[in-house]
């Protein structure tokens, strides 16, 4: 499983439950990224998207508990069945990533073994952080791209690996 987002300088992810930047460059690769695979999300995460749909061509699996059943994503009630899909899913051979929010990212971090982070150098008087990687000694930078302008903000993508995956 794989973590993907966006931060600013601060390692924040989000405000008022939507993103705090509009970055083209990070949109597509968020995209070109999950398409055709697993997104896992909690239940704000899914609010937050236009008419609380799920995303398009991918597999949407929200963490709901006491949600309802619905026809366009998986619900699903409780930590343990959501890491028992997930398992199913890989052996599979897809391809999972945590999308958010907050609360889902700090739940699942310790089970992913990448994390896929826009930096944005910026300041995005954020409400919502993911933690600071950098500081976290079981992480490490294994790809980092060269800074590139986009939408007036400067960015650079970052592939941390987890040294210390937990199995689930």
């Amino acid at each position: 499983m794989r973590a993907i987002l966006h931060a600013d300088k601060n390692w924040g992810i989000g405000k008022a439950n939507a993103l705090m930047f509009r970055i083209p460059a990070d949109m597509k690769f968020f995209k070109e990224t999950t398409t055709g695979n697993v997104v896992v999300m909690g239940s704000n995460t899914l609010r937050s998207f236009p008419g609380g749909k799920p995303l398009k061509d991918r597999e949407n699996i929200v963490l709901f508990p006491g949600g309802e059943e619905r026809e366009d994503c998986l619900i699903v009630q409780s930590l343990d069945e959501l890491l028992k899909i997930i398992k199913g899913r890989e052996a599979e051979g897809k391809k999972v990533y945590v999308i958010g929010g907050q609360m889902m990212y700090k739940t699942l971090l310790s089970y992913c073994e990448e994390v896929l982070v826009t930096k944005v150098d910026a300041v995005g008087d954020a409400d919502a952080f993911f933690e600071n990687l950098d500081e976290n000694p079981n992480f490490e930078v294994v790809s980092e791209s060269e800074p590139q302008e986009t939408n007036g903000y400067l960015i650079k993508f970052v592939t941390y690996r987890n040294r210390a995956v937990e199995k689930y």
